[in-house]
């Protein structure tokens, strides 16, 4: 199984759904991305969210058409995105793609990025993905990954989300590294692309958030 989640960020950032459409996947709603769901008819399996973007009328076509509505009150300690990131990950998915996530305001984005990294801290062995229009990123731990050619995001980036990241080989990259300490705040691994094939980059300890993008 997997999971796509749907924000209620700007729409203009949110690719086509279709194009994410497979035979197992189960599309969550959160608050006013249960509506962009809805719109591209899509019925979401569940919706999460204190629902204070929608009007009143799309709210009572959410509750009409969503059998499963998860419904909070607007102070809560947790987000919306948080909530259903929760349940998505008790699901035990295969993968779990957040969409609406970005775009908007810019504690949201920081959050949404941040809450990728608890269940990489807790073993949860779940690849999730944030996509939107322009960028797709995932965040991973130490160890050795494989970077596949993508053309519509040609442009990988590789950001510390922990104060540094030690060890990090690039191969197969146009600007390669060989065991090079990152420090959160530099800008040395901004903007790379792919030579030929696929590529691979490792690193010994830390966190770090990979970034592929198009302009």
């Amino acid at each position: 199984m997997k999971i796509n989640l749907v924000a209620g960020g700007p729409r203009y950032m949110i690719p086509d759904f279709h194009l994410y459409e497979e035979e197992n996947v189960v599309w969550i709603g959160i608050d006013r991305g249960v509506f962009y769901l809805l719109e591209a008819g899509l019925n979401p399996a569940a919706a999460f969210g204190d629902f204070d973007s929608v009007s009143e009328g799309e709210m009572e076509n959410i509750e009409k058409t969503v059998a499963d509505l998860k419904k909070f009150k607007p102070e809560k300690d947790e987000t919306d995105m948080e909530l259903a990131l929760n349940w998505a990950l008790d699901q035990h998915p295969e993968s779990i793609n957040i969409f609406g996530a970005t775009g908007g305001r810019l504690d949201h984005l920081m959050a949404n990025i941040q809450l990728l990294v608890r269940p990489l801290e807790e073993d949860a062995f779940v690849h999730i993905q944030i996509i939107d229009t322009q960028n797709i990123l995932y965040v991973k731990k130490p160890g050795c990954y494989t970077v596949s050619p993508n053309d519509d995001f040609k442009y990988i980036s590789f950001l510390p989300v922990t104060p540094s990241v030690s060890g990090l080989s690039l191969e197969n990259f146009k600007y390669p590294l060989i065991d090079c300490h990152i420090p959160m705040g530099s800008t040395l691994c901004i903007s790379n692309e792919l030579i030929r094939g696929h590529g691979t980059f490792s690193f010994s300890e830390g966190i770090l958030l990979v970034v592929r993008s198009k302009d």
